[in-house]
């Protein structure tokens, strides 16, 4: 093999232990900030769930339906149900016909849960000022950028996850 085979080489092995890395970082993160969410709102009656979808609603400039709400978060609709339904028990969220589906209710917030979420958002701005102490507006940016650009890339690779998982149990029958 020769020099640049194995330069190639050793690029890819280090590219893929980033990579692995990587995921590993953003899966402790994501549990880290869950964590850290639940704990900063837990008095508001709120988790970092009921936040996440308060949050998907807030930004939206009209009502939408749980099965929207659900991928606009890229989450399953059965969670968001659970989640939508336990936030108008608590007074949090209230359902309003939906004029273009009789079976799919639109989701707004009530005074409550408009309350609950602005509060939740005051928060989580002075903890991101501790949390980014130090670090710069660009670094923050580029990180975006990257986890962005991944996101995209997963998206577009199910194909490819398919047809490798095929060729990978193709190989361990063999």
């Amino acid at each position: 093999m020769g020099t640049v085979a194995r330069k190639g080489l050793k690029d890819t092995d280090r590219l893929r232990r980033a990579w692995s890395g990587l995921v590993v970082d953003v899966f402790r993160l994501n549990g880290d900030l869950i964590e850290g969410g639940d704990a900063l709102v837990q008095d508001l009656g709120l988790t970092s769930a009921r936040w996440q979808v308060l949050g998907a609603v807030a930004l939206s400039p009209v009502p939408l339906p749980v099965a929207h709400i659900a991928r606009n978060m890229g989450l399953a609709r059965q969670s968001v149900q659970r989640i939508v339904d336990d936030m108008r028990d608590d007074g949090l969220v209230r359902t309003e016909p939906n004029p273009h589906h009789r079976r799919a209710p639109l989701v707004a917030m009530t005074p409550r849960g408009e309350a609950a979420y602005d509060q939740a958002m005051a928060r989580k701005d002075l903890w991101a000022d501790v949390l980014t102490e130090g670090l710069s507006s660009e670094d923050i940016e580029a990180a975006c950028t990257v986890l962005r650009t991944l996101q995209q890339r997963i998206g577009a690779s199910h194909g490819h996850i398919a047809s490798i998982a095929a060729a990978t149990r193709k190989e361990r029958q063999e």
